[in-house]
């Protein structure tokens, strides 16, 4: 009311103890807080909630402005960190001595899951709500009681505390607003001391005071140098007002000069005993900041501070010169209530009986998993059932269940359905073989899971006899195609290198394509008669018969794993062979393959089967599509383990193309999930969830080994580098080995025909052509002599300049020297 005032009189109204978040500039613009709103201790008070882990508290409220208005801001804070208030006790601000209305709410509270308490009262009743708190034994093991600034305002003004109330208190995290330890803070608490009027000892709200009053002295001070005056005028609006009633408004006027001091106190800046008093384009002090201290023994224990600057610290935010970051993010050590040491867990079972209603999918398939015992309505048994009761046991603390049946008992239920109940209401948890899917994780929360899964295809499979034609298995098709092409390729390089130097390699054409066949086939045995006699021939050769020797090698070993093992073959090789046919799929009833086979692979509806019992897998699978059945089945692997320990004649084929597990589903930042799920993995690691898994789901009627169906041809990406350094090899020498003869075509003597063009090239240049293609061709031909070779060597040491006759004389007459007789 007197902000409604301030703004109609223009008068600037300064407020050291309002805290009311919703006192706004926007709906107030004359109003101007000296202190730190509510909306950063709230948010203070979400930071530290958030830091421990717990996901819900209750709130405790004075039920008027100042209190609902706190609380709502506490919501918003602490939604923005997925956090929230799960209930909001207001008590009428005149209850301080109503006793019974105070035990009712706090057993209320009692029987509610969260144990994390946040109080925002006025002192007296505070107080009052402590007292019979710690009556009720709700301030020992387990309990958190948070309080904003109301207590610490008692402490620092009420010294020493009644022991009585300092006891009550005993735990509690308290806020208090920070004030910079300064010289001149220092100094102003030595001359209050020494007053010996102070009634009280001075806390943060009295120093707010003390700065308002300065900052207000600073701003008249500014106010009058800039030629401002204290003048006030009549307003015609209350004027009106006051002839109309008995108020006698019309006595009241309107200050002159608010505008131009309301900006000289927003423009004032100072620092005072509450340290830098600035304001923001929002009028709120800047770098808010609050000590978070803990109620211990006789006194209390400074824990840490927060600011919206640097967020939680054990170091005062004036010392943080850049924002804290989030893993840097810590307080110290708290003596919780009860004077514990260990961080309570935030959350308990109430004490009323309440049972939590979990639902259990109702099978009528694949009982091992989970079944309702006969004769019963709420009892169920299996591998997940014993999962489930093994992890419950293992939490330090009882949880009351009640397993709620879902499904008709004639065919599986949904499962989907099943987890949308919880967020519902109807059920407290789902337990059973429940897939961790994306579009169930949106709604509610999983376990660690308790058993690997994913969906995988179930096809018949015939077995391969080692028949007449068994020793073309080893090589598929086009590995046989390419090792042909290969060896005839080989062939040709090795007689162009060969052909012009080696009589094993000349003869009539017929009788060379046999030598090329001959010797290239021959290799395959290392059975080749022909000699190498070029150095680049006998490098190919010697490149290719290693890729010869890998080949036999690996062929040998194929071929012996094929007469000797029992080999198996199915014509769908996985999803994507199954994706490309046309033949009809089947799927469990209930399982959410039928949703991922349609939406995420695009497959036809029509296509898909539903099937409800192992049976009925048999059965589709052995009539196959021709006959109405199916050609394979996609189901998650811990089902089609079990279909597959009684039926052999069927394996999984392919790898299995998506990868998650069973879990069981929870509300949304569910404690219980998280704690589930610590015991999980103790199950895991102590050998009791292996134990689980065998007493229901080891079968020893069929054996598994060698399940998955893999391909045992030898393809050509396992040889292509063989091929590749073979081809490569041939390339080079061939690529030296024309090099060579066109050399000899142009350094050589020209032939007569070749003169005669030379002087017809002016006039007709094809001719020319044409001549030195037939002489390159002859060259390639024609059988080089291999002593005109070696004589090339013993040129070096004769003149350059001899001809070849004169050099053929010599050796004659050489001869003749040593032979005389002839």
């Amino acid at each position: 009311m007197i902000s409604h005032m301030a703004n109609e009189l223009r008068v600037p109204l300064l407020s050291f103890a309002v805290t009311d978040p919703v006192m706004s500039p926007l709906q107030f613009p004359y109003f101007i807080r000296t202190s730190q709103s509510d909306l950063y201790q709230m948010e203070a008070i979400a930071s530290i909630v958030d830091l421990y882990g717990w996901k819900e508290v209750i709130a405790v409220f004075v039920d008027d402005d100042y209190g609902r208005n706190g609380v709502a801001a506490l919501n918003d804070k602490l939604a923005s960190r997925r956090l929230r208030i799960t209930y909001k006790a207001g008590l009428h601000p005149d209850n301080a001595v109503n006793k019974n209305e105070i035990m009712n709410m706090l057993i209320k509270i009692m029987l509610l899951q969260p144990r994390i308490i946040v109080i925002h009262v006025y002192s007296e009743l505070g107080f009052a709500v402590f007292k019979e708190a710690k009556y009720l034994g709700m301030m020992g093991n387990g309990y958190v009681w948070i309080a904003t600034d109301w207590l610490s305002t008692t402490l620092d003004s009420s010294s020493p505390l009644p022991s009585e109330r300092l006891e009550s208190i005993q735990g509690a995290l308290v806020l208090r607003p920070h004030t910079p330890d300064s010289k001149l803070k220092r100094e102003f608490f030595a001359r209050w001391r020494k007053n010996p009027d102070a009634p009280l000892a001075l806390h943060t709200y009295g120093l707010y005071a003390y700065d308002s009053v300065m900052l207000l002295a600073r701003a008249l001070d500014k106010y009058f140098k800039h030629g401002g005056k204290i003048s006030f005028s009549n307003d015609s609006m209350l004027d009106a007002l006051g002839k109309s009633g008995s108020l006698n408004l019309e006595a009241m006027t309107v200050f002159d000069g608010g505008e131009a001091l309301l900006k000289d106190i927003l423009g004032t800046h100072m620092v005072g005993l509450t340290g830098q008093l600035q304001f923001t384009t929002d009028r709120s002090r800047i770098r808010p900041a609050y000590d978070i201290i803990n109620v211990a023994g006789t006194g209390v224990r400074q824990i840490g501070y927060w600011s919206n600057h640097s967020g939680l610290s054990v170091l005062p935010p004036e010392s943080l010169t850049k924002p804290n970051m989030s893993a840097s993010q810590k307080l110290r050590h708290v003596i919780w209530p009860g004077e514990a040491f260990q961080k309570p867990r935030g959350w308990a079972f109430s004490n009323n009986g309440k049972e939590l209603k979990i639902g259990v999918p109702r099978r009528v398939s694949y009982k091992e998993f989970v079944s309702q015992i006969r004769g019963t309505e709420y009892m169920f048994k299996g591998f997940c059932i014993d999962v489930f009761t093994a992890a419950v046991n293992l939490l330090p603390y009882a949880v009351p269940v009640k397993f709620i049946p879902y499904g008709n008992g004639k065919e599986n239920p949904s499962y989907t359905h099943m987890v949308e109940m919880i967020t519902s209401g109807n059920f407290d948890g789902v337990v059973g073989d429940i897939a961790i899917v994306t579009n169930r994780t949106k709604i509610v929360d999983f376990t660690q899971p308790y058993a690997a899964s994913g969906l995988v295809v179930v096809a018949p499979f015939k077995k391969l006899n080692s028949g007449a034609w068994a020793f073309l298995r080893p090589f598929n098709r086009l590995m046989w195609a390419v090792t042909a092409c290969c060896f005839l390729f080989v062939g040709i390089v090795v007689w162009i290198l060969e052909h012009r130097i080696n009589d094993e390699f000349r003869g009539p054409p017929k009788r060379q394509c046999v030598t090329i066949l001959w010797f290239s086939f021959s290799t395959m045995f290392f059975a080749h008669r022909e000699n190498t006699v070029s150095t680049l021939g006998r490098l190919v050769l010697i490149i290719w018969l290693f890729v010869v020797l890998i080949i036999n090698s690996s062929y040998t070993a194929s071929l012996t794993s094929i007469l000797t093992v029992q080999q198996l073959s199915s014509p769908i090789k996985g999803i994507d062979s199954l994706r490309e046919m046309d033949d009809r799929i089947g799927y469990q009833v209930g399982s959410f393959a039928e949703r991922y086979l349609r939406d995420e692979l695009n497959i036809s509806e029509s296509r898909l089967v539903p099937l409800g019992s192992p049976e009925a897998y048999a059965k589709a699978l052995k009539d196959g599509p021709r006959k109405g059945g199916v050609a394979a089945i996609v189901d998650e692997r811990p089902y089609v383990e079990l279909f597959l320990s009684s039926n052999c004649a069927y394996r999984i084929v392919g790898q299995e193309f998506t990868k998650s597990g069973w879990g069981f589903a929870f509300p949304r930042d569910s404690p219980l999930a998280i704690d589930l799920s610590t015991a999980i993995l103790e199950l895991a690691e102590n050998g009791d969830l292996q134990r689980i898994h065998d007493k229901w789901l080891m079968k020893n009627a069929c054996t598994l080994e060698n399940a998955e169906l893999e391909s045992d041809r030898l393809h050509l990406k396992s040889f292509w580098g063989l091929f590749l350094i073979c081809g490569v090899a041939c390339v080079l020498a061939l690529f030296l080995y024309f090099v060579q003869i066109i050399r000899q075509l142009y350094n050589g003597k020209p032939s007569e025909e070749e003169e005669d063009a030379i002087g017809r090239e002016n006039h007709d240049s094809s001719s020319l052509r044409s001549t030195r293609l037939q002489r390159f061709l002859s060259l390639m031909d024609e059988k080089e002599d291999v002593s005109k070779a070696g004589s090339k060597k013993r040129k070096i040491d004769g003149s350059v300049n001899d001809n070849s006759v004169s050099r053929h004389s010599r050796r004659l007459d050489s001869f003749n020297s040593v032979n005389p007789l002839d």
